[in-house]
């Protein structure tokens, strides 16, 4: 079996057809200064955009099932614009293993960001030409992983956790605390089910991608239930001073 190529071993994918790859790393200065025919990643750049916008498009509609057609439009922008492909592109260290003609490489076009924003998108139209768009999906969500985490937490317009730790520390000085119940799936697809507890009681339970996810949502399904709050009403709260 050949050695696989490094950029193969860091995206966890082995090309059946490694053609695909090289045409993904090849930037259009090599065709021009050979005076001939030759590929480039031109067309596997805009193939990988159409892939990069289908698979962002269906996570965010999933993902966030409350949010209108402006909302999801500015996130699908932030997490496909230039600047987030090329530090994708920077991550993988594309530069070093782009194939580029003399001018280009004597002007630092390893290090340009409009050239490495391409070739990430270039890598998965190749990634999803080898395999098939479910490949190039698990690829281009473990890649963003870290950015889908933080747009999830920015998307949370009240504290969950907060806002209960104020409702119950009003009642006793006691904290509620935060059990991993589970965490299930691969590394960079991981769900994890957290419940929250307070005063020996389960007040919520809840799930997410990362266990700070889980704990809101446990926090928030503690909020919407108000378990303390029935309890009190019926003569048994959890906490007796």
């Amino acid at each position: 079996m050949p050695a696989l190529h490094p950029l193969e071993e860091r995206i966890e994918h082995s090309f059946r057809s490694p053609q695909l790859l090289a045409e993904a790393l090849t930037h259009p200065s090599v065709q021009h200064e050979k005076q001939r025919a030759y590929f480039d990643n031109q067309r596997l750049e805009f193939l990988g955009d159409a892939v990069l916008q289908l698979v962002i498009t269906e996570h965010l509609f999933a993902l966030f099932t409350e949010a209108g057609e402006g909302r999801l439009t500015t996130r699908r922008a932030r997490l496909v614009s230039r600047d987030s492909l090329r530090a994708h592109a920077v991550k993988l260290d594309l530069g070093r293993h782009l194939i580029l003609g003399r001018g280009e490489e004597a002007s630092g076009g390893r290090e340009r960001p409009s050239t490495l924003a391409d070739a990430f998108e270039a890598l998965l139209g190749a990634v999803f030409l080898d395999s098939d768009l479910e490949t190039a999906r698990r690829f281009i969500l473990r890649e963003m992983h870290d950015e889908l985490e933080r747009l999830e937490e920015e998307s949370l317009e009240i504290n969950p956790k907060g806002q209960l730790q104020e409702r119950l520390q009003s009642i006793s000085p006691r904290s509620p605390t935060y059990e991993l119940i589970s965490q299930e799936g691969r590394e960079h697809e991981k769900t994890f089910a957290v419940r929250v507890l307070w005063e020996g009681e389960v007040l919520g339970e809840g799930s997410g991608r990362s266990k700070k996810l889980a704990e809101t949502a446990a926090a928030l399904a503690a909020l919407q239930e108000e378990a303390w709050v029935k309890k009190s009403a019926l003569g048994d709260r959890p906490y007796n001073p």
